[in-house]
């Protein structure tokens, strides 16, 4: 085999040479786009406000599909507010890499928490009541 990625690519290719036409192997890239399919994200809180209110989601494992979601969400609702409570914002998107949780929150304008949801948010809540 020369270059080619299966015997059957090779076979097609010799086929072509016998027929005495030349042969062009991947010389040549096509651009396309991958079809969308429509989803749905279910929030795992809302936080009422007088302005609409924000969501907050927590995230024990922060896998790459759940990155590109919600980079897809930010993208396609501007106007909706997602945050992120980690269970460890210190945690590393993948073994090795040198980007935590927290890291990828702020390069991409999330607003983000350790373990828990900060007082502030909840105090922007529409009916907050202060904890007894």
């Amino acid at each position: 085999m020369t270059g080619y990625r299966s015997g059957l690519e090779e076979k097609c290719a010799e086929q072509i040479r016998d027929a005495g036409l030349e042969v062009h192997y991947e010389e040549e890239k096509l651009d396309y786009e991958w079809p969308s399919r429509k989803s749905k994200y279910c929030p795992d809180f809302k936080i009422p406000t007088k302005n609409g209110g924000f969501f907050i989601e927590s995230k024990g494992r922060f896998s790459v599909a759940d990155r590109q979601k919600h980079l897809l969400i930010q993208e396609q609702h501007p106007d909706i507010e997602v945050r992120f409570v980690f269970s460890n914002q210190n945690a590393k998107l993948y073994r090795g890499s040198p980007t935590s949780y927290a890291q990828w929150a702020e390069k991409h304008g999330f607003k983000y928490a350790h373990k828990r949801i900060p007082d502030d948010w909840l105090r922007e809540g529409e009916n907050y009541n202060e904890p007894k």
